[in-house]
């Protein structure tokens, strides 16, 4: 997994954080509402991936992104939401 790294890409208001592996991409996608917010909609890891910390390497590039430009991330997709809770050192980039 160490060979693996995290790409960005925004297009107006949507965006997303991904990973190109052989067999596809996994994906964090986010909308922007304003520049102080930001939603995290849906995490998909690439078939043959799962269970391998990838959709947790995507979240830390968003934390990351959200600390170093300010926002907060309302975490509705159920994957983020449940690592918002299981990682209290991020409080302070989400709004619940």
């Amino acid at each position: 997994m160490s060979d693996l790294s995290v790409m960005h890409e925004e297009n107006g208001s949507k965006g997303r954080y991904y990973i190109v592996h052989g067999s596809g991409e996994s994906e964090l996608t986010y909308s922007v509402v304003s520049e102080k917010q930001v939603i995290a909609d849906h995490t998909e890891v690439a078939s043959g991936h799962e269970g391998e910390g990838v959709g947790l390497m995507l979240l830390r590039e968003f934390v990351a992104d959200a600390r170093s430009k300010g926002f907060q991330i309302l975490p509705l997709c159920p994957f983020v939401n449940a690592q918002r809770r299981k990682h209290p050192e991020w409080s302070d980039v989400f709004s619940v």
